[in-house]
This record gives C-alpha cells, sequence and structure tokens, in this order.
C-alpha cells in the first residue's frame, strides 16, 4: 500500500488521541447517578474539546480508543462503568455517539467565526443526544418524546454550556499546540 506521509499517523497524533482518551475517562468520573440511569456528568465537555483540538480527523480516533478500553473492561465510563453491557445498555447510545460528536465538534476547525464553532459544537451535542435517546427508546419500549423527556432534555442546557465552553477553551488550546509546535 502507497500512503503518503501526510496520511500516516506519527507518533505525535498516537500521543495526542491517547491524551485525549485519558482526559475522557478521567472526567467520565466526575458524575452524580441521576434517578433516569443518565448520569450528570462533563463527559460531553471532553468530548466537544477533543474535538475541536484534534480535528474531525483524529478527534474520533481517540473516542474509538476511550470506548475500545472501556469495552475490554477498564472502568473508564462514568462511574467506573466497564464493559460491552455499558456500550449497548440503556445508556450506551450516548457513548457510540461520541466519535459522530467530536467529528462534528472537529469539524469546527475549518470556519473562523466563533459562532460557527458553537453552532458545529451544538450540532455534534445534537447527534449525541439522539443517539442516547434512540438507544433507551428501543431497549425500554418508550415513546421517543418520553425518552428525550427523561433522557435527554434535563442534561441540554448544562450540556449546551459546556460544549460552548469546550469551543472556547479547545481554540485557545489547539492555537497553543499549533504554536509549540506539537500539533502537526
Amino acid at each position: 500500500m502507497n500512503t503518503t506521509a501526510k496520511n500516516r499517523i506519527s507518533t505525535k497524533h498516537m500521543v495526542l488521541i491517547g491524551m485525549f482518551a485519558a482526559v475522557l475517562a478521567v472526567m467520565s468520573q466526575l458524575s452524580i447517578p441521576m434517578p433516569s440511569g443518565v448520569p450528570a456528568t462533563i463527559q460531553v465537555f471532553a468530548v466537544a474539546l477533543c474535538g475541536v483540538v484534534l480535528g474531525w480527523k483524529l478527534g474520533p480516533a481517540s473516542m474509538l480508543v476511550y470506548i475500545l478500553i472501556g469495552a475490554v473492561g477498564a472502568p473508564v465510563f462514568a462511574n467506573f462503568g466497564a464493559g460491552l453491557g455499558v456500550i449497548f445498555g440503556k445508556t450506551g447510545g450516548f457513548i457510540i455517539a461520541y466519535p459522530f460528536m467530536t467529528m462534528l465538534c472537529g469539524l469546527s476547525e475549518k470556519v473562523k467565526p466563533f459562532w460557527q464553532k458553537i453552532l458545529f459544537c451544538l450540532t455534534g451535542l445534537f447527534v449525541c443526544h439522539l443517539f442516547g435517546t434512540l438507544q433507551y427508546m428501543l431497549l425500554t419500549g418508550m415513546s421517543f418524546p418520553a425518552a428525550a423527556l427523561l433522557m435527554s432534555l434535563p442534561y441540554l442546557f448544562k450540556d449546551g454550556i459546556l460544549v460552548v465552553a469546550a469551543a472556547a477553551v479547545g481554540k485557545t488550546l489547539r492555537t497553543a499546540l499549533q504554536a509549540s509546535a506539537v500539533r502537526a
């Protein structure tokens, strides 16, 4: 297979992917269990930050590493959860959506106005909540409106603020990494 240097993943990229998977693993533990079964966490901050900093290609790779680490049993999911049971359980749709959310947040690197970056990140958040709600709905037999009312709506305001904060912090962090030649 003939690949160019541009398409190869560098050691720097592998380190960044691993670091952001670790950041998400740590932020996943900062959670408050809720009666709905969806813990109140700051995970979406880490997911959005990953996308904004690493971009639309490396960001999803970082989320896939996080998911694979959790799938094989490392307790990286919220409340030290692990395994395929979490991923395919009632709240696993949110986790499955992380690579897609990160990709959308990462696409924000291609736009200049900050409000457009926020729009990409909020679209990613919408996709995350949609996946989470749909999986819960399918596993419980609830209607979509009932599942959304339980699994998504109570968290949207908090998550929206976290995503906007991640867009702001991520923009600054990405610029700093590029200036220090850490980001190729």
